[in-house]
């Protein structure tokens, strides 16, 4: 089964990874003072509830084929990859660079035009990363 999990930056300035999609009633949720604990924390609830099925016998076989998308707002993305120069990673998107910190920090928001440019600026840099060889 393929979920998709999102993971944002929330108002309180917490992060939080949820997914809607449901697996025997359980909805999985996650959250941290980073969009990694988020994620870890949503991994740890999938983790713990199938150990909780499979105590009582109600495994599902979704849960052994389980498959996740990560959806990320541009926070929480420049959060978890925090490794991406973001002023470096906006020229290499064409995004102005002062535009690209505020969508950053949240003071401003990409809309969908901008965030379609983005991931396929990562897209491209994710398939030039796997492309190498050392």
């Amino acid at each position: 089964m393929k979920i998709t999990a999102i993971i944002e930056k929330g108002k309180d300035g917490y992060y939080s990874a949820y997914t809607e999609q449901e697996i025997n009633n359980h909805c999985f949720t996650g959250y941290g003072n980073s969009a990694a604990e988020a994620k870890s924390d949503f991994m740890a609830s999938i983790s713990e509830t199938k150990e909780m099925e499979s105590k009582t016998g109600r495994i599902s076989e979704e849960f052994d084929n389980l498959q996740i998308e990560f959806k990320y707002d541009l926070q929480s993305f420049f959060d978890y990859f925090d490794c991406i120069n973001v002023s470096k990673f906006a020229i290499y998107a064409g995004i102005n660079e002062t535009k690209m910190r505020q969508y950053k920090c949240g003071a401003a928001f990409a809309g969908e035009k901008t965030t379609k440019k983005i991931l396929s600026a990562v897209r491209k840099f994710g398939n030039e990363l796997s492309s190498i060889s050392l």
